[in-house]
């Protein structure tokens, strides 16, 4: 009996002793979980907190990491909460994409901060390249808008790099002035047309044919009267001071430049359109320098009804013979009234019959609507600005004062067509907004952009010759040419011809076009880009910042450090500066994007020894 009670006392020993191990080991276990889930909470708090310090706006944003966008915040804020394998192929998939910084904008939206969100944009589709059997002509519009260089140069100074549909290349190109030959006095045409054509540093074996047009120049004091009329947004968006106070400051420099000849009025609007200053001589500077230092804003934006305003005062003191312009000033932040885009295009489109041009200067950040502003200037024959700082305000209202209001040829359209005994294949560089048919080339009623008194226009195609082993459209074998066929066909179609250019202009008080035509020739074509002009190089390095911005996915031999040496060489004259300034927003872009990439790679990081920690 004994025995059997010391048999069964051992036996509970043993329980109970294993009871007690096994509790232990839960405890160490549950002890060693709850160590686990505070080094990932840790390590994924420091992964967010890397986030909300890049998105979060720094003291010295010359030195600070770019903001991530929200979208992009929240995507890897979710990622690090994940678990097994598809986490790992999600981290294993950035990573690729941080090794090859190459594909980086093809995968993620150009780096914005959260301010920006409200900014609006038309969307661009880049042009693609072209083969010259199927499509031989090329038609477009020209541009001589800056609005988009100087926007780029605000969001790079802020510590951000532009969304790819806030850059027209054609406007980044054309932001400057090359020195090509004056128009010919004899010939009465009030533009010059200059070619080259030389190899392409965007691509291997491949070319560009540069287009450039010099707009006569009139002198300060030949200049027609102006009869102008400022609408300005004292809306309570406008409240800022690098808003209404940077737009005072910017009109009272233009109104600097204006004399008895002149006429100057003020509409202002918000929730409603109102008179400031009825039409006042120009040189009484006290008079319109007082009605502008006295606005201040406030309300809701009723742009619509503005502009109806401005288009009555300008009617009434209308200049026969002279410049009568509405120079609209906004961020472009209309949101009652006429807020139809359609709408107000069809309004400035009626109003530009009567021989009154709309200009817009925009100005701000956070709800800057690029969209808008680009579709009221091209319908109101004028052009569009951006006025980041009062030296860009000189630059437009002030320097370039003739070509901003003086218009010497309306209408201007540009058409090449290729030889394609010589040419295979062509994409245009830029001026997706003003493509046009073309059956609109020879029709006279189309509108088309306008150039302004000293203005020149520059126009880029990349372009493959048929034996060139870069092309990227392959020959069609049905409707391939035999060779006696090209041979027999070649002197009808001009073979030592590379493309046969076509301009179409009115003058500014006719409505029948002229015709000037001219052909580019293969014996012109310079042997190496070290030979070509300064225009010529100058004009490629900022049409490839333009392009690698928008992601880079036509160039294949041009970075930005190759930018930055083909711009340095080819800077030329550099009067007022802003070619060295174009070398240094190269360089912050390319900063940034080393910052962006550093920012990735830490967050990327911190994600994966979460993973591991978990």
């Amino acid at each position: 009996m004994m025995t059997k009670i010391i048999k069964i006392a051992l036996c509970a020993s043993v329980l109970l002793l294993a009871a007690c191990a096994q509790e232990a080991k839960v405890d160490s276990k549950n002890q060693q979980n709850e160590e686990d889930i505070v080094i990932a909470q840790t390590v994924e708090n420091e992964a967010v907190e890397k986030i909300n310090s890049a998105v979060e706006p720094q003291k010295t944003p010359a030195t600070s990491y770019p903001a991530v966008p929200l979208a992009q915040k929240r995507r890897v804020e979710n990622s690090v909460r994940k678990t097994g394998p598809a986490m790992q192929q999600g981290i294993m998939a950035v990573s690729r994409d941080i090794r090859a910084p190459s594909n980086f904008y093809s995968h993620y939206p150009p780096i914005a901060p959260i301010s920006l969100d409200r900014e609006k944009y038309p969307q661009i589709i880049e042009n693609s390249v072209k083969s010259v059997s199927e499509k031989p002509v090329s038609t477009f519009s020209i541009d001589v808008d800056t609005a988009s260089y100087a926007n780029i140069r605000r969001l790079l100074n802020q510590g951000n790099l532009p969304q790819h549909d806030a850059i027209r290349v054609e406007e980044l190109v054309n932001y400057f002035s090359y020195n090509y030959p004056k128009a010919n006095i004899k010939t009465k045409q009030p533009f010059s047309v200059y070619t080259e054509v030389a190899p392409s540093p965007f691509n291997r074996d491949k070319h560009l044919i540069h287009i450039g047009i010099q707009g006569k120049t009139v002198d300060k004091a030949k200049r027609p009267a102006a009869n102008l009329v400022f609408l300005i947004d004292v809306s309570g968006s406008m409240n800022n001071v690098n808003k209404l106070g940077l737009l005072k400051n910017s009109l009272k420099m233009l109104v600097k430049q204006l004399d008895e000849r002149d006429s100057v009025a003020i509409v202002v609007y918000a929730g409603s359109a109102g008179t400031v200053l009825e039409p006042t001589a120009g040189d009484n500077r006290h008079a319109i320098t007082s009605a502008l230092a006295n606005l201040s804003a406030g309300g809701s934006t009723n742009g619509g009804a503005g502009i109806q305003a401005a288009y009555r005062l300008a009617e009434q003191a209308f200049v026969k013979k002279g410049i009568n312009r509405v120079i609209l000033a906004t961020d472009g932040d209309f949101n009652v009234g006429t807020v139809n885009q359609q709408a107000l295009k069809n309004l400035i489109e009626q109003k530009r019959a009567s021989g009154i041009s709309l200009s817009v200067l925009g100005f701000g950040a956070g709800n800057y609507n690029d969209a808008l502003m680009q579709e009221l200037a091209q319908n109101g024959n004028g052009n569009a600005y951006y006025i980041d700082t009062l030296n860009e305000a000189r630059k437009v209202l002030v320097e370039e004062l003739t070509a901003t209001l003086m218009t010497i040829a309306k209408d201007v359209k540009i058409q090449l067509e290729f030889n394609p005994n010589l040419i295979s294949e062509y994409r245009l560089i830029g001026y997706e907004t003003r493509a046009l048919k073309r059956e609109d080339f020879n029709n006279d009623k189309v509108d088309a952009g306008d150039i302004g008194a000293g203005h020149t226009v520059t126009a880029l195609y990349e372009v493959s010759f048929v034996d060139a082993k870069n092309k990227l459209i392959d020959d069609l074998r049905y409707q391939e040419l035999s060779q006696q066929a090209k041979n027999s066909n070649r002197e009808s179609n001009k073979s030592d011809e590379l493309a046969f250019l076509r301009l179409r202009y009115k003058l500014p008080d006719q409505e029948h076009s002229q015709l000037i035509e001219t052909p580019i020739l293969l014996g012109s074509m310079k042997a190496s880009l070290s030979v070509s002009s300064n225009n010529f190089r100058f004009s490629a390095a900022v049409a490839g910042f333009g392009q690698i911005l928008r992601g880079g996915k036509n160039l294949t031999t041009m970075t930005l450090n190759d930018v930055i040496k083909l711009a340095e060489v080819a800077k030329g004259d550099d009067k007022y500066g802003y070619r060295a300034e174009f070398i240094n927003m190269v360089k912050l872009s390319d900063a940034l994007t080393f910052n962006d990439l550093a920012v990735q790679s830490d967050i990327v990081l911190a994600a994966t020894q979460f993973d591991t920690n978990y």
